[in-house]
């Protein structure tokens, strides 16, 4: 069975590698800003498949937020693990 995948930003259509690998068109890429070594979130709603780049550093995120707050070295640690646990959950889910 062969699989196709729409993009509905610009249209572009992708096709499923081997590994259930897909390549995001340059002009995606760039629009969005996703660099290489990102995190996405992929979920997916009904018959439609999601592909959101998550924030490279949440703390700009919080302080955007938030405003200046201070922070330990420990507690950011413990708040990146975190948040890449959650982000796994979502992936597995």
């Amino acid at each position: 069975m062969k699989v196709l995948v729409v993009l509905a930003l610009s249209g572009s259509i992708v096709k499923v590698g081997e590994r259930y690998t897909i390549v995001i068109p340059k002009e995606i890429r760039k629009s969005l800003g996703i660099k290489k070594g990102q995190l996405l979130r992929v979920s997916s709603d009904g018959e439609k498949i999601i592909i959101e780049p998550l924030p490279e550093d949440p703390f700009k995120v919080f302080e955007q937020i938030l405003g200046d707050f201070q922070y330990s070295r420990e507690d950011r640690l413990k708040a990146e693990k975190f948040l890449l646990k959650e982000a796994e959950k979502d992936t597995n889910t």
